[in-house]
């Protein structure tokens, strides 16, 4: 049994209106109760404190000690209170959606996700960024309600489209020309890492990793710098880059795609946001 007499939160709003008013009449106006109910609701708390929380005059209200004590805990108790409120029935009473998507498409997406926003304003949208085998792995271990990936093809898509890759160099400081070659790449196990140091070593051309990083961006960028040659995403390709190929023996590399997938399961909103991200990306069931 709580041995703690319980705080109404109705008598804490109206304590917390007088302090912040210090007028009866005003907080009475701002909690929509008669002047007399706010004065009996903080006759109750002083009774169950049994301590003064303001020293009245004919003019004026003060705070007491005891009700400045108070004032910060009440605030507290109302504020832990909305947020319950809100956890169990909104803002975000449609529930909450989990979209998982590679870095690169996080800055194209914007507009498309807030306009789905705006049409969904009680939904909670939670966007996760990362590489495309984590995120895989995330959707099947059901922590993600659906996900834009890019794989080889491999699991069955919902919808999907190629993913043209080039192999990239730096135009002013090409690295293709140093032995052995340096190459910039994701870290082990990472797309597009298999497929370009196979293709080195069937050509017999000498490798070593000289960049590894977890970002397509970064990757781009010190490719572009000279720091190694890397297999990406044709949308990579930056004004500094060197596109390598046939001269330089390399092979194209054609079985990657941009891939969307959601379960059978999904709630009508998913289905409207996986119906959004394939119009946007071109994909195709």
């Amino acid at each position: 049994m709580n041995r703690y007499p319980m705080f109404s939160p109705q008598l804490l709003l109206s304590f917390v209106a007088v302090c912040e008013t210090a007028s009866f009449t005003r907080a009475a106006d701002r909690v929509s109760l008669s002047q007399s109910t706010v004065s009996q609701q903080v006759r109750r708390l002083e009774e169950l404190l049994g301590r003064a929380l303001f020293e009245r005059t004919s003019h004026e209200v003060h705070l007491t000690e005891e009700g400045i004590k108070l004032l910060s805990y009440a605030r507290r108790i109302i504020a832990l209170n909305e947020e319950a409120h809100d956890a169990l029935t909104g803002p975000w009473r449609d529930g909450v959606l989990r979209l998982g998507m590679p870095e690169d498409f996080t800055v194209p997406t914007v507009d498309l996700l807030a306009a789905f926003k705006r049409e969904h304003p009680h939904l909670r949208l939670d966007v996760t960024s990362g590489l495309s085998p984590d995120l895989h792995r995330a959707y099947q271990q059901e922590e993600l309600d659906l996900v834009l990936v890019k794989q080889r093809r491999v699991h069955l898509p919902r919808a999907a489209r190629p993913e043209p890759l080039l192999w990239l160099d730096s135009k002013a400081h090409p690295a293709i020309e140093q032995s052995p070659v340096p190459i910039a790449v994701f870290p082990v196990n990472g797309l597009y890492r298999e497929e370009l140091c196979g293709a080195l070593d069937r050509l017999g051309i000498r490798w070593r990793v000289s960049y590894s990083g977890g970002g397509l961006a970064a990757l781009a960028a010190a490719s572009a710098a000279g720091l190694g040659i890397s297999l990406l995403p044709a949308s990579c390709r930056l004004p500094s880059h060197r596109v390598l190929g046939a001269a330089e023996r390399l092979p194209p590399v054609k079985d990657f795609e941009l891939a969307l997938f959601y379960r059978d399961t999904a709630t009508p909103v998913a289905l409207d946001l996986a119906e959004r991200l394939i119009a946007f990306c071109g994909l195709v069931r």
